[in-house]
């Protein structure tokens, strides 16, 4: 996995216009863009829900919640992603372009379950029956997604899976659904053999796990089978989150390093501003230079869905001229 990419969202409405911004400024790894603003069904939970094989939700006024049956919601979030993919091709066809690998987004299984309830009210990962039925049913939609975007693109095809809950998961710290108390813990063991069931569901594919929170659980993830892992590395604090940062690369795994700010930060940002991060985390873990062109790649901190247009634009434009200095870093540097 080469060249840098954005993390999934942009801003507005207008899916023909970020189709085309991010084959422009992406060529080398561009993304099917998400965009949020659009409302129902195309938040990252219901994008995702849509994919969901024989399974449905609807939209209730705390979330989402299982629907016995596809409704008016369901076929909006996969009406939605139908249409993020015509304009996909679309954009590419335009540009002239065949880039030789694409990335598609989607929740992961902790994230999702922890944002869908059950008929009774509970998240569904409280349940260990629907915990196996919505992991068995995520890996089978993402398959078939995967497969159909790598027809339509004749490209290699990333599956970036979004787990910016699993933190809070794993920790316990979600509330009841009567916000008395918190939903239990789950235990290391079984987030990861979830999480590795989905993984290896999509053994054709090479799989990226993104989780910007403060502390990614980046050796679960790496053990979980996941090739590529993402976050945000201005959140990185510590010797011990370090150390494991370290540990990751040892192992082969490729690391998408948040490093352009996914806001307009309101001052003028240089390209040595943003790569510098990078470059003084490898001379501090004692790996040469040469691995940020071999195992690393820049994308920006977060999504970008609550940027400017104008700022879409500079971040990108900015994480792709990072890839070329990871490649060949400036002097100076």
């Amino acid at each position: 996995m080469r060249g840098a990419t954005g993390i999934g969202s942009l801003p507005g409405t207008d899916i023909d216009e970020a189709a085309r911004i991010v084959v422009g400024e992406l060529p080398e790894l561009p993304h099917v863009p998400e965009l949020p603003a659009r409302g129902v069904g195309a938040d990252m939970i219901g994008r995702t829900a849509g994919l969901l094989v024989d399974l449905a939700i609807e939209v209730i006024t705390s979330g989402y919640r299982v629907n016995p049956r596809p409704g008016r919601d369901h076929r909006l979030a996969v009406d939605l992603l139908r249409g993020d993919l015509d304009a996909f091709d679309e954009a590419l066809e335009r540009a002239g372009a065949q880039p030789s690998v694409v990335k598609v987004q989607a929740v992961g299984p902790w994230t999702l379950m922890s944002n869908i309830e059950l008929m009774r009210g509970h998240r569904v990962l409280t349940d260990r029956g629907a915990v196996k039925e919505f992991s068995e049913s995520l890996a089978e939609g993402l398959k078939l997604h995967a497969a159909e975007v790598a027809k339509r693109t004749k490209a290699k095809v990333v599956v970036q899976l979004d787990e910016p809950g699993l933190p809070a998961v794993l920790q316990g710290l979600l509330p009841t659904p009567s916000k008395l108390g918190t939903v239990a813990a789950v235990p290391e063991p079984d987030a990861r053999g979830v999480l590795a069931t989905v993984i290896e569901a999509l053994k054709d594919y090479e799989v990226m796990v993104h989780c910007c929170a403060p502390q990614p659980p980046l050796t679960l993830l790496r053990e979980a089978g996941a090739q590529a892992i993402a976050f945000d590395l201005s959140l990185i604090k510590g010797a011990e989150a370090l150390d494991e940062i370290g540990e990751t690369w040892e192992a082969g795994t490729t690391l998408a390093l948040g490093l352009v700010p996914s806001t307009d930060p309101g001052t003028p940002v240089t390209l040595k501003e943003v790569g510098q991060r990078a470059f003084t985390l490898v001379d501090r873990l004692g790996f040469p230079r040469s691995i940020l062109a071999e195992k690393a790649l820049p994308t920006p901190t977060c999504g970008l869905a609550g940027a400017t247009s104008s700022w879409v634009k500079r971040s990108l434009s900015l994480t792709r001229d990072l890839s070329s200095a990871f490649l060949e870093p400036p002097e100076g540097w």
